[in-house]
């Protein structure tokens, strides 16, 4: 067992029982940063598997900018124990019987899943200047089309937002 072995079972141990956290803890603020934790052991197995690029996007869009909003919304909703529904036992039920059914579908396919299917040796497929070679050279014109539709998408939204504070203004 080399070093790489045991930081994929201690990134593995964090990120399911941070994912467990998510789903059995009651408090909204905790399943948050749960989660936060959780993607932040996934982005470890992206650099394990020397995915530099996905783990970096990971932090920022997801354990950033998502987690926040996230945390907003749960804030501005003001949830409390007296506004939460009471379930019933047919409801607890089902959610019994969905996990059960969810369990032996993931057995089934680690049971049938091979071993070998990721190569030990390390490449570099996942490195920043690799993906930017290919998309500088095989798809230039994509990355090119997606550029402007990103840039007409931030215009329109500024005419937009100038044009709520115009009528307010008024």
């Amino acid at each position: 067992m080399d070093i790489y072995d045991i930081l994929f079972w201690i990134l593995s141990v964090i990120a399911v029982g941070c994912a467990l956290g998510v789903v059995i803890s009651r408090n909204p603020i905790n399943s948050v940063l749960f989660l936060i934790l959780t993607f932040f052991a996934i982005s470890g197995h992206y650099i394990l598997m020397n995915a530099q690029f996905l783990a970096i996007v990971n932090i920022i869009v997801y354990a950033g900018a998502i987690m926040v909003l996230f945390l907003f919304v749960i804030m501005l909703m003001n949830l409390n124990a007296d506004g939460e529904p009471q379930k019933g036992h047919l409801v607890q039920f089902a959610g019994a019987l969905s996990g059960g059914v969810l369990f032996l579908v993931l057995l089934a396919a680690t049971k049938t899943a091979a071993a070998d299917l990721v190569p030990k040796t390390a490449t570099d497929i996942g490195l920043i200047s690799n993906l930017g070679k290919v998309l500088f050279t095989q798809y230039v014109l994509p990355f090119e089309i997606s550029s402007v539709l990103f840039l007409s998408a931030m215009i329109g939204a500024i005419v937009i937002g100038k044009k709520e504070s115009a009528e307010a203004a008024a």
